[in-house]
């Protein structure tokens, strides 16, 4: 058995049972043992950039929407998972911590996306406050603090190598950072960077490739943020023409209800945040991807903001064909407002 084998393996042994329409981890899983988010929390930075092993799991998640010196859109995604079987951190192969990485890189006609797998405890993954590096095999988002780092990953047939930086606060979503997911209450602690400034360089197949733009980072960490019914949700992060940012999700359940919840991030970083029902989100156009009926084209309405927008795929093709598969790529809004953002998508089987 080759050594790529052999530690996909011992990963996936690691791994808690999954719900796989709510991906890595089993997000509505039962959580005993594990720490619960609880209302009014206060968020300590450095520290809190760091990992919080006595919750199941937990992210740090890059999107970027970049230009090219080509005058072509690009959008990329970072992303670092940890996942824990039990509510402990530890040192070796007895570590019960679990790394996953997800990278991705878009263009109006192309998508590219690889994966990492990895235990904690042995040097393969990991992340530290204070400096800050979160790191998974050769991928790394490392610098002297989390306003300032150098972001990197590889594929086969990729690479990009950025740099983010920012001198605007970290923005708590939900309320002060207590992002309720259910009408039964589940939660997760949940900050945002949406105000990074991006540039550096795409490695494609063509050639390197200079790019700018913006950058979104997301923080969140709890033990069982969804409710056993919900099959998937549908994420935005969008950067609008005002200088203003909206982070909004939809959780589908079963029935065919949903919940939601929005946060209106004011250009110094004031955050809002906006409740179940507040925000609509009503998909137009669905697409034919992998198989699956995938909307790729939404209406969003918040009144409150008088935001009445359309956001369509970049690349209506972005499919994460990885070991927990999923859509996401880069959006375009109009209408109301205008800007541009990502959009993530699980559970569409």
């Amino acid at each position: 058995m080759n050594a790529r084998i052999t530690r996909r393996t011992l990963m996936l042994a690691a791994l808690p049972r999954l719900a796989r329409a709510q991906g890595f981890a089993g997000l509505g899983i039962a959580s005993e043992g594990f720490a619960t988010p609880t209302p009014d929390p206060t968020f300590r930075f450095p520290a809190d950039h760091g990992p919080h092993p006595r919750f199941r799991i937990e992210w740090w998640y890059v999107t970027a929407n970049l230009i090219g010196s080509d005058g072509i859109d690009y959008g990329i995604q970072w992303t670092l998972f940890r996942s824990a079987l039990a509510p402990r951190d530890g040192s070796g192969w007895t570590t019960p911590q679990a790394w996953l990485g997800h990278a991705a890189l878009t263009t109006p006609d192309t998508h590219r996306a690889t994966e990492r797998l990895a235990r904690g405890g042995i040097g393969q993954a990991g992340v530290t406050a204070d400096p800050f590096e979160a790191w998974i095999d050769e991928w790394q988002m490392a610098g002297p603090s989390l306003t300032d780092v150098r972001l990197t990953a590889a594929g086969s047939d990729f690479a990009y190598d950025l740099r983010l930086s920012t001198d605007k606060p970290f923005v708590p979503q939900g309320a002060g950072g207590y992002s309720v997911k259910s009408a039964e209450g589940q939660a997760s602690y949940y900050y945002s960077q949406p105000f990074y400034r991006a540039e550096g360089t795409l490695t494609l197949p063509e050639g390197d490739i200079p790019v700018k733009g913006r950058a979104w980072l997301d923080r969140e960490w709890s033990s069982a943020p969804l409710a056993e019914t919900q099959t998937g949700w549908d994420w935005f992060s969008l950067h609008l023409g005002t200088g203003e940012k909206l982070m909004a999700f939809r959780l589908r359940d079963r029935d065919n209800s949903a919940y939601t919840s929005a946060t209106w991030i004011a250009p110094d970083g004031t955050p809002t945040p906006y409740g179940d029902g507040a925000l609509m989100a009503e998909p137009l156009a669905t697409t034919q991807v992998a198989g699956r009926e995938v909307p790729t084209r939404w209406r969003l309405r918040l009144p409150d903001r008088g935001l009445e927008v359309e956001v369509a795929a970049a690349n209506p093709m972005a499919w994460m064909d990885l070991l927990y598969a999923y859509w996401e790529g880069p959006v375009r809004v109009s209408g109301s407002h205008d800007g541009m953002g990502y959009l993530e998508m699980t559970g569409y089987e």
